[in-house]
């Protein structure tokens, strides 16, 4: 890093305040989706290792460390699209796993995430918190809000490697042909599926439009409206806690369900109208969740789903069925790819009157 300029005596840039947040961070995307990774957050140590569970530790980071969320989140660090991560060691990470995830995102925080589970599996192997990682491939185990998760991750012995998979929680499905009223585009009939989080699904023709062809704000807008209207109307449930039972976003689709060898593309629309770059790793758990409910597709059959956003893949198939409290669940194996894009150090100067960030929507 260069010295500051003027005779700076050595000084390193950038000059931050003495009680400024630093904030090392490792930047990788999935699919074209960003993960801005912190490895460490003193703060989200401590609480675990004084006993807090993961979903606690979500309520807890939420309430007293949101800032650090909008400082790497929000602009003018971050922007609209953001997803980060906040990893955690120690107390509930390494009691059966080498790390733990706290997810943020523009509007808050997520209890899964599948193109994060996808890259962390590949910095986790990088930067040493698997001791002795095995060729030529090695288990990941990881910790989310919505329980275990376990990627394998490809290892040469030297680095990591693509395609990175990982084994969901228990996936299913909330509801089918649930009809919802939408402001703005009357009767549609949608179905709601579980893969670490809820999301609604339907076609986009059923909104007049096209998931490939339509404007992405045409997309959002609508995909937003189903997601109010969905909140309002129905009431989700979740077998082990109540801090998950939220829709998360809604997943316009091209409507082909059924098992194909061809790609299906999605949209997923997510928080506060954020839209996933990738074509949503949660959201293939859910919709095969869905699909297998439904007959469309068998047990170990691949499916490709593609970004309408970015055109990058994921494949997923439902792996063996099992129950998760009522309902009848699959573990699903999603596949995808993550790369590296850089590391940086942010910096913050307790004068700067936007020191954590704006939101321009």
């Amino acid at each position: 890093m260069a010295a500051a300029a003027g005779g700076g005596g050595g000084r390193r840039l950038p000059p931050h305040s003495p009680s400024g947040l630093v904030l090392q961070t490792v930047e990788m995307h999935t699919g074209g989706e960003p993960l801005r990774i912190i490895p460490r957050l003193e703060a989200a140590e401590e609480a675990v290792a004084g006993g807090l569970s993961l979903l606690s530790l979500r309520r807890e980071m939420a309430a007293t460390q949101d800032h650090v969320r909008r400082a790497l989140m929000h602009e003018p660090r971050g922007h609209s699209g953001m997803y980060g991560v906040v990893v955690v060691v120690g107390g509930v990470a390494t009691t059966s796993g080498h790390l733990a995830a706290i997810f943020l995102h523009g509007a808050g925080y997520s209890t899964m995430c599948g193109h994060a589970v996808l890259a962390l599996g590949r910095f986790a192997l990088d930067y040493g918190l698997v001791a002795v990682p095995s060729c030529p491939e090695t288990a990941v185990h990881l910790h989310c809000p919505c329980g275990p998760i376990t990627a394998f991750v490809p290892w040469d012995g030297c680095r990591s490697g693509n395609p990175v998979r990982f084994h969901s929680v228990p996936a299913f499905a909330a509801a089918i042909d649930l009809a919802i009223d939408v402001p703005g585009h009357g009767k549609v009939v949608v179905d709601i599926g579980y893969g670490g989080t809820f999301y609604a699904f339907l076609s986009a023709e059923q909104l007049g439009l096209d998931v490939c062809s339509s404007k992405t704000r045409d997309l959002v807008s609508a995909a937003s409206a189903v997601t109010e209207a969905v909140k309002k109307q129905f009431k989700l449930h979740h077998p082990e806690s109540e801090d998950l039972a939220f829709l998360y976003g809604t997943i316009l689709t091209d409507g082909k369900d059924a098992f194909s060898e061809e790609p299906t593309t999605n949209i997923c629309v997510f928080a506060d109208e954020q839209v996933d770059r990738s074509p949503t790793g949660s959201g293939v758990m859910a919709r095969i969740a869905l699909q297998y409910h439904q007959g469309l597709i068998q047990l170990n059959q691949t499916r490709t789903f593609r970004s309408s956003t970015t055109g990058s893949l994921f494949t997923g198939k439902a792996l063996k069925a099992t129950r998760f409290g009522d309902y009848n669940a699959v573990i699903v194996e999603v596949s995808g790819e993550a790369f590296y894009t850089g590391t940086a150090t942010f910096t913050v100067e307790e004068e700067d009157p936007l020191k954590y960030g704006f939101f321009f929507k």
